[in-house]
């Protein structure tokens, strides 16, 4: 999964940026030879019109748990929209000595810029730096680089926004019950991630005083360890009205947990945005009534950054001529009302 990232950015309002949707840095509202003239001096936005040929590096770490493969398949495919984009991309590996030598054979490549999902953001710090300076302009996805001299561009999820929309959709849901009783099915507590989501859940609780956090259990990610800790929680707790599960992947394993408890007196809210709890918050024949997004199409939208600074470009809908240093993508709740908008961005 991913490490918070410790600064953050420009906030949008859906998960992508899309190049497609990008205009140009002139911002006058009226149209004269001289304006039109003035125009074509300014930096341009980029678009879906085929433009310089940029060469982009992509390297991430292995691909063992579903969002992760969902990475690597929303940037083949969004690069593979672009006729002026050559995708040069590394065997995913988690072992950092391994990831830095693929990023270090980008550099020699000379590629034009390199997206870098780091196995380990601390470890990787210096290669990210190594390419700055070779002038390389490096995205940065998700898991952070110590240093900001590391890259030009960060984006990424908001794992605090998680928790914050969780609770806040619990509340609501529980606003009139009185003495509501939550659970809290986490990650791994090792990372940081996983305490920022925990914080944000309880934050957004504080808003609800009928409602009270009765339990906590920590799993590692893996539909086995959710189903092992979501058994433990029924068994300690038989009564309580709503659920939350830090990870869909995981909650595959706590919904078998609690199919095979005979369990469906309180609703779940899953997170990150599994293409299963989209089918299951539609067919809404269980207790997941809703999942919060960390939305794998950050993937496809560093490669349109990546396009924009390889052709010198900047953002639509922005009047900075350069793209931003730090986006911070917007955990939207997905349930039965909008699951088919977001149906097509599930992962496997």
């Amino acid at each position: 999964m991913t490490q918070l990232p410790t600064r953050r950015g420009l906030l949008f309002g859906t998960a992508a940026v899309s190049a497609g949707a990008l205009l140009a840095g002139c911002t006058s509202n009226e149209s004269s030879d001289n304006d039109n003239d003035k125009a074509d001096n300014n930096q341009p936005a980029a678009d879906d019109k085929p433009g310089k040929q940029v060469t982009i590096g992509f390297a991430g770490p292995q691909a063992d748990h579903g969002w992760l493969n969902a990475i690597n398949d929303n940037a083949k495919s969004r690069a593979e929209k672009y006729s002026d984009v050559t995708l040069e991309i590394t065997e995913g590996s988690n072992d950092t000595a391994q990831q830095i030598g693929q990023i270090e054979t980008l550099i020699n490549k000379k590629v034009d810029v390199l997206v870098v999902l780091p196995a380990d953001g601390k470890a990787l710090t210096q290669v990210g730096l190594k390419a700055m300076r070779a002038g390389i302009p490096v995205v940065n996805l998700d898991r952070i680089f110590n240093s900001p001299q590391a890259y030009r561009c960060w984006i990424g999820g908001d794992n605090y926004g998680m928790g914050l929309n969780a609770g806040h959709y619990i509340g609501e849901k529980l606003k009139d019950k009185p003495n509501a009783r939550v659970i809290e099915l986490a990650g791994l507590d090792n990372l940081e991630l996983t305490q920022q989501r925990t914080q944000g859940f309880d934050d957004a609780l504080k808003n609800y005083p009928n409602i009270k956090k009765v339990a906590r259990q920590a799993a590692e990610f893996t539909v086995e360890s959710g189903q092992a800790k979501m058994a433990q929680l029924l068994q300690a707790q038989s009564n309580f009205d709503a659920l939350w599960n830090h990870d869909d992947d995981q909650g595959v394993g706590a919904l078998r947990a609690i199919e095979q408890a005979g369990r469906d007196d309180f609703l779940m809210v899953g997170g990150a945005g599994a293409l299963s709890a989209f089918q299951a918050i539609e067919a809404d024949n269980s207790v997941l009534k809703a999942t919060v997004l960390y939305p794998p199409t950050m993937a496809a939208s560093a490669i349109d950054l990546a396009r924009a600074l390889g052709q010198g470009k900047g953002v639509s809908g922005m009047a900075e001529f350069e793209i931003p240093a730090s986006i911070t993508l917007y955990s939207a709740v997905v349930d039965k009302e909008n699951v088919g908008q977001y149906m097509s961005t599930g992962f496997e």
